[in-house]
């Protein structure tokens, strides 16, 4: 009986530290699929200031000769392939590089690999763009930029071929700045809102300009794009304009804008006396853009000073100029495909002081157009142009051309 007493309590124990172990593993099951142990996250690795640059582009092949009624209407500053010669052209061929590379830095170099040095000579690679901006506060509403980059003046010369809908921007203010770029540095400010009002004209397909502030202030050479400074005078611009947005959504925007500084005149026929190569360099315009949503309307005008070319007395003088333009276009989406038809006037009278011997130029000239956008990445404009233009120098005198032209343009963006 003792024995057996033994065992029994024996087997008691051992069943009871059993049970008490089985307990302790279902709690800890219990446990650990409840509470799953928490991982420490790996740290993120920091970002080298080359990740922060981003890459786009986009191409422009043309073709000015269908229907043309006057080989020997052309416009040097807009398209060398116009007129007399003139076949399949590729206008531009640009690559950017931009991006934040700090907090408070932005970097936007575009150089153009379709640059045309002569009517003959084509396809140069040249640099459009080699800017930095630095801001001065978190929000990036008050910037200087250094660097070569637009001038701000005149809506359509900031405005981007990418985005313009006319094929060339209009002889009036585009002849204030070629290529509308020079080197100088430049001071901005804009709201973030005001920003933002800006960023999105460009990204919802209206034609922006682009940020380029409510106000600008700046100081550049004055001999434009790609060319040493001339003299020790520097060129002063300012710019003020706003976008108001009305209740329908609607937005309008208005602009005024003026520079100043002291031009040399540096290209000149051999037979062309100067008195002086310096001359005042004057101009103020202003600006009314209202969107496409879907009318929309467009116009600049601008007066001024300048050298221009005198036929009577054979020599580069001061003189005044004037013009502008005025265009209507419509926007039309059709699934995901948009319209642009547009109507374009434009006159200029005045000289053209990057040209030889600051060209004399008289423009009456009326485009008419549509822009089709079958996807994001292709565009195609075809434009009929009427144009009357007097262009004349100590080569080219008693020169007036009329005649008409249809013109091509297949543009692909990337």
């Amino acid at each position: 009986m003792k024995t057996s007493g033994h065992l029994f309590l024996t087997i008691s124990i051992v069943l009871s530290g059993l049970l008490t172990t089985q307990a302790q593993t279902d709690s800890t099951k219990n446990e650990i699929t409840t509470k799953p142990v928490e991982q420490s996250k790996p740290a993120e690795a920091k970002k080298h200031w080359y990740e922060n640059i981003s890459i786009r582009g986009y191409a422009q092949v043309r073709y000015n000769r269908f229907l043309e009624t006057n080989p020997d209407l052309n416009c040097e500053q807009c398209d060398k392939s116009w007129g007399k010669g003139g076949g399949l052209f590729l206008r531009r061929m640009r690559v950017i590089l931009y991006g934040n590379v700090h907090e408070r830095v932005y970097i936007y170099i575009q150089p153009d690999f379709a640059s045309s040095a002569s009517t003959t000579g084509l396809h140069f690679g040249q640099l459009r763009d080699a800017y930095m901006d630095l801001s001065l506060d978190k929000n990036k509403e008050f910037r200087l930029r250094f660097g070569q980059s637009k001038i701000p003046f005149g809506f359509e010369n900031m405005q981007s071929s990418q985005n313009r809908l006319t094929l060339d921007r209009n002889d009036a203010l585009n002849s204030a700045v070629a290529n509308e770029r020079d080197l100088g540095v430049f001071f901005y400010w804009a709201p973030k809102k005001i920003r933002k009002r800006f960023s999105d004209l460009v990204n919802d397909g209206l034609k922006g300009s682009g940020d380029y502030g409510v106000f600008a202030f700046g100081i550049y050479n004055g001999q434009t794009a790609n060319k040493p400074e001339a003299n020790d005078n520097q060129h002063m611009v300012a710019r003020l304009t706003y976008p108001f947005m009305f209740k329908n959504g609607q937005i309008l925007e208005a602009g005024i804008q003026g520079y100043t500084g002291n031009y040399v005149v540096t290209t000149l026929s051999k037979n062309v006396p100067m008195e002086k190569a310096e001359f005042l360099d004057q101009r103020a315009a202003a600006s009314i853009i209202l969107y496409p949503q879907p009318f929309g309307f467009q116009a600049e005008y601008n007066i001024g000073t300048g050298p221009e070319y005198n036929v009577d007395s054979n020599m580069v003088m001061q003189q005044d100029l004037m013009g502008g333009y005025a265009m209507i276009n419509y926007m039309l989406k059709i699934k995901k495909q948009v319209i642009f038809p547009f109507v374009k006037y434009q006159m200029y009278d005045g000289g053209k002081k990057h040209e030889l011997d600051a060209r004399s130029y008289t423009v009456n000239e009326l485009e008419m157009g549509i822009e089709w956008q079958p996807i994001k990445n292709f565009e195609f404009v075809a434009m009929y142009t009427m144009s009357e233009r007097r262009f004349e120098d100590a080569v080219l005198k008693d020169n007036k051309q009329k005649g008409n032209l249809l013109r091509l343009q297949a543009q692909f963006n990337f």
